[in-house]
């Protein structure tokens, strides 16, 4: 595979010297500024073979670089040629200082203006104006001229998403955004992000792997108009007639033409749409105002029956996570022969077992031993491991149900471990437990939290290298905008917001470790806030070292696997709940049960 990125890397050199460039800019995302991409949009895949979900790449006449977070430290050096790629970690060196660093003075580098922000945009001109080096847009990616075998484009088609599910009409979303552009003198704002159009519209569609949206985007005016762009052949009849009286819908090819014909001050959000949005509006002579996006604070506060559909997507998960350590431990590992591959696939086939599941809500990471430590590791036919021995099993999964989106992530213990993995597991959950239990103000902010997590680790030197929460969406983005739970956090918390709680440790070429639930943050009735736990499925407790645990932990533990058993056993078979019972802890009979 080395011969064939080589080649591909020689022919984008060719082409610069065709268009008098002396290097390009290659994001990870597509001009809607996608995590998941559309198989069409996966440019930086196929020039360097890096397939993680977050990176960029950089290339000159004589020097490229790769990079990412940590998140993707050990597969972006497995999957990219040292060779021919520098590798970078993303929070350490962006695209801009590596270019200032790397690029002369007088040298044009090309950009693709659909693909970066106006606000990425604005630190590129900054840092390379300095060192005299120019930026030119390009009128075609010049990937997309090599890639002869480039997958059409998506073309899915969209569904209403339940009114009795969301606890909103779209009109009456649109019509807040309108109210708030009245008040600020705003004729129209565009929104350009797929998981905020579908929010505000109460849609879903299948244009991307795991995330049920639909590529497009709309312009909301003061008077709650609202001009859709997308595709006609994706809305359906029953989309159509549900929108018709306030929402016009046009082709997306229409789309720079209608910001052309707009007046008056135009709002957009200069950290997540593409910089070509805000060329246009300025072609037009519009006032352009920056704004965040309005969908995101809203999308984030999950209504009351949007958070009961949630609770009924995690316990319909649930139960296909324990048929899984079912299948698993009883009937397979002692057989020494199932492969991370096989728990994959048996896990997608136990979600299909209810009808209301619709797919992965990201790709199954199943690492075994020391595939364990690559935080976001995908098997292949190539790397897919004997699950045999001794070690730990991470297991890092979701569903897309009707009712909602669902992540969990176990770990799992085969055979015997040593006191030593234990320590570490056990230090693990004791952070999980922190952020679980704890109560906070509207003040406190994601880096007071994510310090709880990470105690129990750092008391011993320890650490992991990604954020302990993401926001979560209902049946939308696994990873949707929110106050994320991370040592760069600055956002508060409201009621209704759905995150992930998910503090790891790595051990490189030995093992991982990662224990993710989804929480819900609460209103306490005695004052401030607090996280309630949805995901439904136990814990396993051969990684606990018991002696670590305080007796308001192992409270908690007890009460949790209680919570499971009592929420499952009814849907489960025969069999599994007797199995299950085996997870309950004893109470102490003095010690009150409360969560």
């Amino acid at each position: 595979m080395t011969g064939i990125f080589s080649q591909r890397l020689a022919n984008l050199r060719g082409l610069f010297k065709e268009q008098e460039l002396d290097g390009f800019l290659v994001p990870h995302t597509d001009e809607f500024q996608s995590e998941y991409l559309p198989p069409s949009a996966e440019r930086l895949a196929w020039l360097t073979g890096f397939t993680g979900s977050a990176g960029a790449g950089v290339v000159l006449m004589d020097k490229a670089c790769v990079m990412s977070d940590g998140r993707y430290t050990v597969q972006i050096r497995e999957q990219v040629d040292a060779a021919l790629f520098e590798i970078a970690n993303s929070l350490e060196t962006s695209p801009a200082e590596w270019l200032a660093l790397h690029a002369r003075s007088g040298m044009v580098i090309g950009y693709d203006p659909t693909l970066h922000t106006k606000k990425q945009m604005d630190v590129l001109f900054d840092k390379l104006g300095a060192v005299g080096v120019t930026l030119r847009p390009l009128v075609q990616n010049p990937i997309d001229a090599l890639w002869t075998d480039r997958p059409a484009a998506a073309r899915g088609v969209t569904e209403l998403f339940p009114e009795s599910i969301a606890g909103r009409s779209a009109f009456d979303k649109v019509t807040v955004i309108a109210a708030r552009l009245k008040a600020e003198n705003l004729q129209s704002v565009v929104i350009t992000l797929a998981d905020s159009v579908c929010w505000l519209l109460n849609v879903r569609g299948d244009d991307i792997p795991y995330n049920p949206v639909v590529l497009s985007r709309v312009i909301v005016h003061a008077d709650s108009r609202v001009d859709w762009f997308v595709e006609s052949e994706k809305v359906t009849d029953e989309v159509a007639a549900a929108l018709s009286a306030f929402c016009r819908i046009h082709e997306p090819s229409q789309f720079e033409g209608t910001l052309a014909d707009l007046t008056g001050s135009v709002q957009m959000d200069f950290q997540r749409s593409s910089y070509n949005v805000f060329l246009a509006l300025q072609k037009a002579g519009l006032d352009i105002v920056d704004g965040k996006d309005p969908c995101i604070a809203p999308k984030s506060i999950k209504t009351e029956t949007e958070q009961l559909a949630l609770r009924q997507a995690h316990i319909r998960d649930g139960v296909a996570i324990v048929r899984l350590m079912y299948w698993l431990y009883l009937q397979n590992i002692p057989r020494d022969v199932v492969t991370e591959q096989m728990v994959e696939e048996k896990l997608e086939e136990f979600r299909r077992g209810d009808p209301t599941y619709r797919g992965p809500s990201f790709h199954t990471i199943c690492g075994w031993a020391e595939h364990g430590a690559i935080v976001h590791y995908s098997s292949t036919a190539q790397s897919n491991a004997l699950i045999k021995g001794d070690g730990f099993l991470l297991l890092d999964s979701g569903g897309q149900y009707e009712y909602g989106t669902t992540d969990i992530t176990r770990t799992l213990v085969v055979g015997a471990v040593n006191d030593a993995m234990k320590d570490h597991y056990t230090r693990v959950l004791k952070g999980h437990i922190a952020l679980a239990t704890a109560r906070f103000d509207d003040t406190a902010v994601g880096s007071d939290l994510d310090k709880l997590a990470r105690a129990p680790l750092q008391e011993v030197g320890l650490d992991y290298a990604h954020s302990t929460g993401h926001g979560v969406g209902c049946y939308l983005c696994v990873h949707e905008e929110s106050s994320t739970i991370s040592s760069r956090g600055q956002g508060t918390y409201k009621a209704g917001m759905l995150l992930s709680n998910e503090p790891g440790y790595y051990r490189d070429g030995q093992y991982g470790i990662r224990l993710e639930n989804l929480i819900l943050c609460q209103e306490n009735p005695e004052g401030g806030l607090y996280f309630d736990t949805v995901t439904v499925a136990p814990f396993d407790l051969h990684g606990v070292k018991w002696d670590m645990l305080t007796a308001a932990e192992y409270h908690w533990l007890a009460m949790y696997h209680r919570f499971v058993y009592d929420t499952l056993t009814p849907f489960l078979n025969e069999i599994e709940p007797e199995w299950l019972k085996t997870f309950l802890l004893p109470l102490s009979e003095e010690e009150p049960i409360s969560a």
